[in-house]
């Protein structure tokens, strides 16, 4: 079930709401009302008793105002691409400010995982680290011993966390020696999705150029024939866009591992079960699936998938974007929402719309990544933290709803106002944020300039109707979402046998999808698919697959499901 581990990838990226226009999950208006801002009274310590702790913390007051003394934490993000810097904006400014904690962001300058991997090595961890729940490097810290456990420093220094932490998000992320070592941000429960499930939205779209779509017709590319057709089109209409060929069909970056936009991602267009009858589906081997990567074959046959999209990473993804050089796209739209804001001012009749992409043989609507209570990333506090008890209440005041009004609406009077009887962003504020958002980055640091810790349940009170070109993407999504918190975290750990099965598996698969679309011939593309699967078989498959039911149906009880 190696589809498993991308699908959930997709999930998490599609958590991946920077832009506050794609923050459209809505969830409770958590009654975790902010404390009013009466002083705490600040815990004195016996100085006869060193060893004792500060008299005991309270669980109704938030911890971090017994102390607002400047305090500087080393901030870990395993996310190459994050662009900003702490206290270059007001929001910033003004929760430093306020608590006193001021953040110095490490992020990795090139390849995330070796970065990890070597202050995992290193035995030397900055005070906190946020990467995606998915990754090994999680599983790594919490076994090598290199990370506290959040429930015990709460114990100690800060029960308040203990009422704004999600007792849902708690017994996800609780381990089996009983303690919690992450946070997650973006996570909603199967609690949350059954009362606001209608609500929310996915990441996963599949978007065409208006103007080239509208030009050759709008045809109705949902099936094999019509999606090659649209493509040739295009492509006979526009060979060129401002000077250079145009690139019929956009794809996720392939990595080492496979291809997003080509794994969980088309087989959730292709509305593929994940499990039939309480057993997990191995999609790939659906009909429907090979269908279509069959046809990719042939439009590459037939040259309608441009080289760049073999070997371009997001970086030259979001170039070629802004120039419209893309007809069609199976990509994310949070991926590429400044692009499309920047295609908007420029020209509104250019810009990336969303259209019913490929379907199954019955034309059934998609089944698309929705919001799941793992989250997208988790925050854990490291052994090395240089202050325990204002981390853990730092983080407290984070996840609180007075942390997460700080950090998505900023400082009153500057990015936001009371307008109409309702906390909303200045209008100049949310024309910004729309128009340009790396300068609004800079210029305000709200709406979750700094997303760590969102929580989009909580904020959705103060979220903004979205607006063009973000709305028309955003409600194409709504009632195709589905809930897979139950596929969540089923893979096994990567230095686990069946983690070195499925690490290999990865790796063929990475090496295997370039090669089926290249293709000479649909003999040929029978004779590799034959191969993969065989040799997927020959490394171990059926174990990895036994690992992963087991996973999945401890994760049914644990959700009660």
């Amino acid at each position: 079930m190696g589809m498993k581990s991308k699908s959930k990838k997709m999930m998490m990226l599609l958590m991946a709401c920077i832009m506050v226009l794609s923050l459209a999950a809505c969830g409770s208006n958590s009654n975790n009302t902010a404390k009013t801002e009466n002083a705490n009274n600040a815990a004195t310590t016996d100085t006869n008793t060193p060893s004792e702790p500060a008299a005991t913390p309270s669980a109704d007051e938030p911890g971090w105002k017994s102390d607002t003394s400047p305090i500087t934490f080393e901030w870990y993000l395993n996310f190459a691409w994050f662009p900003n810097k702490w206290g270059v904006d007001p929001t910033s400014q003004y929760v430093t400010k306020k608590t006193g904690v001021n953040i110095d962001f490490i992020v990795p300058a090139g390849n995330e995982n070796e970065k990890l991997n070597t202050l995992i090595a290193s035995g030397k961890l900055p005070d906190f680290i946020t990467l995606g729940w998915y990754e090994d490097g999680v599983k790594k810290m919490i076994e090598g011993g290199l990370v506290e456990p959040l429930n015990k420093l709460a114990e100690e220094y800060d029960p308040y966390f203990f009422k704004v932490a999600d007792p849902d998000k708690l017994g996800w992320y609780t381990q089996a020696d009983g303690n919690v070592y992450g946070y997650p941000n973006s996570s909603s429960s199967p609690k949350d999705y059954e009362k606001y499930g209608d609500t929310y939205v996915s990441n996963q779209t599949f978007v065409v150029r208006k103007d080239i779509y509208e030009a050759i017709g709008s045809p109705d590319m949902r099936t094999p024939e019509g999606f090659v057709g649209a493509l040739k089109k295009a492509k006979e209409m526009f060979p060129e866009i401002d000077g250079q060929p145009i690139i019929p069909l956009g794809l996720h970056e392939f990595t080492q591992t496979g291809n997003d936009s080509l794994e969980g991602y088309i087989q959730n267009f292709l509305a593929i079960p994940r499990e039939k009858d309480g057993k997990l589906y191995n999609r790939e081997t659906d009909p429907e699936y090979v269908r279509w990567l069959k046809t990719l074959r042939d439009a590459n046959e037939q040259g309608l998938l441009a080289k760049d999209i073999f070997i371009d990473k997001r970086a030259q993804m979001e170039e070629k974007i802004v120039q419209g050089r893309y007809f069609a796209m199976l990509y994310q739209r949070t991926d590429f929402a400044a692009q499309l804001g920047t295609l908007y001012q420029q020209d509104p009749n250019k810009i990336y719309i969303a259209v019913d992409g490929p379907a199954n043989t019955n034309l059934d609507a998609p089944t698309l990544n929705g919001p799941a209570i793992s989250g997208w990333t988790v925050t854990l506090i490291s052994k090395d933290v240089k202050d325990k008890e204002r981390a853990i209440k730092f983080l407290s005041y984070l996840m609180s709803e007075e942390g997460q009004k700080d950090l998505y609406l900023g400082e009153k009077g500057v990015s936001y106002d009371t307008i109409d009887g309702k906390d909303q962003f200045k209008p100049e504020v949310f024309d910004l944020m729309n128009t340009d958002r790396s300068a609004f980055d800079k210029q305000y640091g709200s709406s979750f300039t700094f997303w760590m810790m969102q929580d989009t349940n909580i904020t959705y009170q103060w979220t903004p109707q979205s607006v063009e070109p973000y709305k028309q993407l955003e409600d194409w999504t709504r009632g195709k979402t589905v809930s897979i918190s139950e596929y969540n975290e089923i893979d096994p750990l990567a230095n686990s046998d069946e983690g070195i099965i499925l690490s290999k598996i990865k790796d063929l698969r990475g090496k295997t999808l370039p090669k089926l679309l290249m293709a000479s011939s649909e003999a040929e593309f029978d004779k590799i698919w034959a191969d993969y699967i065989k040799k997927q078989e020959d490394l171990g498959l059926a174990k990895v697959e036994a690992f992963q039911q087991t996973k999945y149906e401890e994760n049914k009880t644990k959700l009660g499901m």
